[in-house]
Parts: C-alpha cells; structure tokens; sequence
C-alpha cells in the first residue's frame, strides 16, 4: 500500500488526521533499512507506528504468509488485528490467531494463505505444527511487547517459531520497556534503537501519585473507602493474583459497587466481555491482574489503584501507563498495609487522607449493554443495531454509546434508565429477518 492511501484510510477510518511524532520518526527511519526497536511508553499507538511500514512493504496477497506480527496476548491481538483491519480493508487477507477463539474458524481462514498472520506464540506454534501454515515465506517479523514475548514463559516457543522463518529480511520490536539481554535466536539485524520513553517524564508530570495507608493487612475496607472517595472516570484496580481478582471484585460487589473483573483464567468470552462493558461505561470500576497493564485497547481510565504492590518496576510503569494518557491527567493510589513499605522506584505525593464518603452507589454507571447472540459471522453489522434499536425503541442516537462487534455476539451501550423499558420494546422483534436472544447484561 502506499503511504497517502494509509493516512487517508487512517483519517476516514480511525479518525486520526494527523500522525504524532513517534509515528513520524518510525515512519521515516524506516526508509533506512535494518531492523527497529521501538521504545515508547503505553498508549503513544505504537501499533500504527509499525503498521505503517510494514503496509508500505507488501506487496498484496501473493499466496504466502509474508508478515507475522506475534504479540504475548489475546486482546492485544485482537488490537492490532482491527487497526490492520480498518486500514487495509480487502486490500489484504490477514487472519488473527489466538488462544479461547474457534480453531476451526482459524483453520478455515488459513487454508486461503493470508499476507499478514497476527497472532499469540501459543497458538501460531499450534497451527505450525498441525501444518495450517507456512511460515517460511515471512520476510517482515513484528514482536509487540516483546519484552513480555520473550521471557521465559515464552522463550521455547518464540525460538522454535522464529526458526522456521529463515527468510526474515526486517524486524520491528516493539515495547514500553527494555530487556536486560536480547536471545540470540532473535537475529537482530543493523537495529536502529528508537527510544521515546523520556516521554514518560511528560506523563509523570500528568500522573499525581498518592499514598494511602490501611489500618489492616487486609486492606478491602479502605480500598472501599477509597472509592467513595473517588468522584469521577473509570478506574483500575491492580492486585497480583487471580484469587485476588474474584476476593475484590465479590467484597465490593456485594457492597453495592458496580464492578467487573478481568484475569487470565476467565474465559476468553468473559474476558472479551469484560473490556467491553469497562469500555463502554456499564462499569467504572474494574479488578484486574497485571494481564490488564499492557496491551488492552481501554480508553479515558482517570485512577489507578495499586491494591496489592507492584512485583516490580517494570510492572509498575505499565500499570500507571493505563491513566494519564496524551493530553489528559490521572491519579494513582498505592495502598499500603501496616507491615508494607514503598520500594524505592515508587515516589509519591504524600499520604492521602479518606473522607468519610458513603460508598452506596460508588461510580454509578452512566449506561448499561444489550447482548444480540449473533455477530460478524451472522452477517450482523454496527449499522444494523444502531438502525434496529431507532426504529424500534425509544431511544434516540444521544442515547445510544458504543457498539461492540465480535465474532458470535454484539454488545450495545444504552442509557441505563432505558434498559428495562428499551427490552421491553425490542425483546420480541427480528433483525435482518432474524429473531436474536436480547438480553442485560448483568
């Protein structure tokens, strides 16, 4: 594709007029030749940054798989499978491939070789050695966050993979943060290093940190405390481990708080569902891992809050990386128990006093989500809800947020002092001449 064709398609479909200066540097360097590791911290669109030269670099569809973009998570895979998507439109056939989505779906989409494979480590390896596909032809390798791609949990299956790419002209590694020590089976080639992570002084400067401090070693109390102390924007809520995830989520639940909670052990329906629904406003508070402090597509999160410590400075900055983003400013809460002390990386503003705030009805919701069980693979479109629910509800378009699409259900965002009355009026009607279960979810 040609560069003009890409920023026209960016504006019209992304609505990005204008690419920032990373985008502008990596574009232009990219004319060099050599590999590129890209430095940037989380949310600077590192994914148009290296989109950009790869589309310039392809030729179109020739029958081989010519790029492989591998990134260490399934929602990060997805990203960029939609940014890619929006861009080349049929220019291109490209297949996503990652762990919990329909193998068989997969299978299908690569029995037509595509030009671009996006896809886990896991799964790419799986499809590999069921012989889906060929992999030999890959010229262009991009490794997304590859820091967290190559540690060990993914190193035996990174080198097996990158060794059945013996044609590999140009890598494009990219991350927030660097790695001690670079594998060999990597093959770096002439790499120009591209470091923009000094803006994360910038962001630093946004992000206000705070120190809160809790009576108990169970800290749940004042992290409810907190919340009812916190007036606006969504927020994060980080812990270390899954267990944690659903003990936090089921306390502040059952207080009243409308919370939804994301880990790595949830299906991959239940983990798609979840960044929607934070996404689109039915939530404001959500629970998470560190699986959440990279690579997820979540939009406008005003708070942060450390409610287990960070295992390390690494981990810290991607948390942070979530709030605080471009132009906007966020707030980050560390939460201390009385046997716990700040490790030297973190720095804050001084310790935060709690009001006595009622928590009832902490972060109230703005909207709530309507699911169709039927999506992309029934031919069901953004355009067809959106006109469904106008001639068929009383909601007007201000009333209706965003629309999800996946590949078997949709989600839709609705004013939530409509929803009751909205599924009273819809439950029954057919959409595209199909009769849909309509559901809230809940």
């Amino acid at each position: 594709m040609k560069e003009n064709e890409i920023l026209k398609r960016l504006q019209e479909r992304l609505n990005i007029d204008n690419l920032n200066d990373m985008q502008q540097i990596v574009n232009r360097r990219s004319h060099e030749g050599g590999d590129i590791i890209l430095l940037s911290p989380t949310g600077t669109g590192k994914t148009i940054a290296y989109l950009l030269p790869i589309l310039q670099a392809l030729k179109g569809d020739n029958g081989t798989v010519q790029c492989a973009i591998i990134a260490p998570s399934r929602e990060l895979v997805q990203q960029i499978d939609g940014v890619a998507r929006a861009i080349v439109g049929s220019n291109m056939k490209i297949t996503c491939c990652y762990g919990g989505h329909n193998v068989v779906d997969e299978k299908n989409s690569l029995a037509a070789t595509p030009s671009i494979i996006i896809s886990t480590p896991g799964r790419l390896l799986d499809h590999i050695n069921r012989n889906h596909v060929d992999i030999s032809t890959v010229r262009l390798l991009v490794l997304d966050e590859f820091d967290k791609s190559l540690e060990l949990g993914f190193h035996d299956e990174m080198s097996k993979i990158i060794r059945r790419m013996p044609r590999i002209a140009r890598r494009l590694l990219t991350s927030a943060t660097m790695i001690k020590e670079m594998p060999d089976f990597i093959k770096l080639n002439r790499p120009i290093e591209l470091d923009f992570l000094q803006e994360k002084k910038q962001v630093d400067c946004r992000l206000t940190i705070w120190q809160i401090q809790s009576p108990q070693k169970d800290k749940l109390e004042t992290l409810l405390q907190l919340l009812g102390n916190i007036t606006d924007g969504r927020t994060m809520i980080f812990v270390n481990y899954r267990e944690s995830v659903e003990r936090v989520h089921d306390f502040l639940s059952s207080h009243g708080v409308a919370v939804e909670m994301y880990h790595g052990g949830l299906e991959q329906i239940d983990r798609e569902k979840a960044v929607t629904l934070f996404n689109n406003g039915t939530f404001k508070v959500i629970v998470t891992t560190d699986l959440a402090a990279r690579g997820l597509d979540i939009t406008d999160v005003k708070n942060i809050i450390h409610y287990h410590l960070p295992s390390s400075a690494d981990v810290y900055t991607h948390r942070n990386g979530r709030t605080a983003r471009i132009d906007a400013t966020g707030e980050a809460y560390v939460i201390t128990g009385p046997e716990e002390t700040l490790p030297a990386y973190i720095t804050t503003a001084g310790l935060k006093a709690l009001n006595q705030m009622p928590h009832t009805g902490v972060l109230k919701p703005e909207m709530a989500s309507l699911h169709f069980n039927a999506g992309k693979k029934e031919k069901i479109s953004k355009g067809d809800i959106v006109g469904f629910l106008l001639k068929n509800s009383s909601l007007t378009a201000s009333e209706i947020g965003s629309i999800d699409l996946h590949d078997h259900y949709a989600i839709a965002a609705i004013d939530a002092t409509k929803i009751q009355t909205v599924l009273q009026q819809i439950a029954t009607l057919k959409i595209k001449n199909k009769r849909l279960k309509i559901t809230i979810i809940k």
